[in-house]
């Protein structure tokens, strides 16, 4: 039989932790359930694993007793670490002695995912470096300010690259859960779980929940100015040429600055705040594609299409019918 460990933090815990270890310790036990009915032996011991007697939570609402210390576990197939708080600066107190001991147990074959802001905690241990990591998107860039050496991609609700998973925001981490039991049981097991937890199971993507608000803490005044301008002129023509003049700053310089500050051309940046308008019409108005697409500054539809699918993962249609119940009805 195979081990799970699901972590319990020590320090920097949200509400969303209780979530993650309580989703995770549900999953899995309904795997194991499905392969008992099915004449199997169950595939995996879960155990929640700390530092800490017990953890408290919601200023003590909550407390969580680990089922044993991480020093009790000398060795472990697979680690859940749950979501911690989206303001988080650096590993702290006892969730120093986590990231060390994730460290050892990934070197003698564990596998590690993390759930949500878990990434945090993981990214900590160094084994993210250079590698790809999904997070909850308002988490995004503090998370790039912290750890500049992880490939942070927010689009993607799962990243899976040698034995380490990571996953996007909020409850999605339930899908990165049916995917480990893909992994580890088998499709039938997944399929099995995602009916009697009611999960959608194959969400390949978190872009369609992103809300774009431009990065704006990176310290550049003139990077700044230039942002508001776009958000403010964003349904007129804007000639970046002409933007970088009126700055005083010039073009190629303008762009490297912008890029460096923003993590996004300028021309992206404009496509992001014009498909952001796009969104919140498309939520609130019964307004057609057409009339959007022309309000944010678009003429042509097959570009509006091309950019709204690339940045949401949705062709507008789709989003329009997803969020607007005005139009389903």
């Amino acid at each position: 039989m195979k081990h799970l460990t699901i972590l319990i933090p020590d320090a920097q815990a949200a509400p969303s932790t209780v979530s993650c270890i309580v989703g995770a310790h549900q999953v899995f036990t309904c795997a194991n359930n499905y392969w008992q009915a099915t004449d199997r032996n169950p595939l995996f011991r879960i155990e929640t694993a700390g530092v800490s007697h017990e953890s408290a939570f919601l200023d003590g609402l909550l407390t969580v007793k680990p089922q044993a210390h991480i020093a009790s576990i000398s060795r472990t197939d697979l680690i859940l670490i749950p979501s911690l708080t989206i303001d988080f600066k650096k590993a702290a107190a006892g969730n120093i002695l986590l990231t060390d001991w994730i460290r050892e147990q990934y070197k003698m074959g564990a596998e590690v995912a993390s759930m949500c802001t878990g990434a945090y905690m993981l990214a900590s241990t160094g084994l993210l470096h250079k590698k790809n990591c999904s997070i909850h998107w308002n988490a995004a860039e503090n998370f790039k300010d912290l750890f500049p050496g992880v490939h942070l991609k927010t689009e993607k609700l799962i990243t899976d690259e040698e034995g380490i998973y990571t996953n996007g925001g909020g409850f999605s981490f339930l899908n990165l859960l049916l995917y480990l039991v893909e992994k580890y049981y088998d499709r039938p097991t997944a399929i099995y779980c995602s009916k009697i937890l009611q999960v959608e199971i194959d969400r390949h993507t978190q872009s369609a929940f992103t809300i774009f608000t431009g990065q704006k803490s990176h310290g550049d005044e003139v990077i700044k100015k230039a942002q508001i301008y776009i958000e403010e002129h964003f349904e007129e023509k804007i000639s970046f040429e002409e933007l970088s003049k009126k700055l005083a700053v010039g073009r190629r310089n303008f762009d490297r600055r912008f890029i460096k500050a923003t993590n996004n051309t300028p021309v992206e940046y404009l496509q992001r705040v014009k498909i952001e308008s796009a969104k919140k019409a498309f939520e609130t108005t019964r307004k057609t594609i057409n009339e959007v697409m022309y309000e944010v500054g678009y003429s042509d539809t097959k570009a509006f299409r091309e950019v709204f699918r690339k940045i949401t993962g949705l062709s507008p249609m789709e989003y329009k019918l997803k969020y607007n119940k005005e139009t389903v009805v």
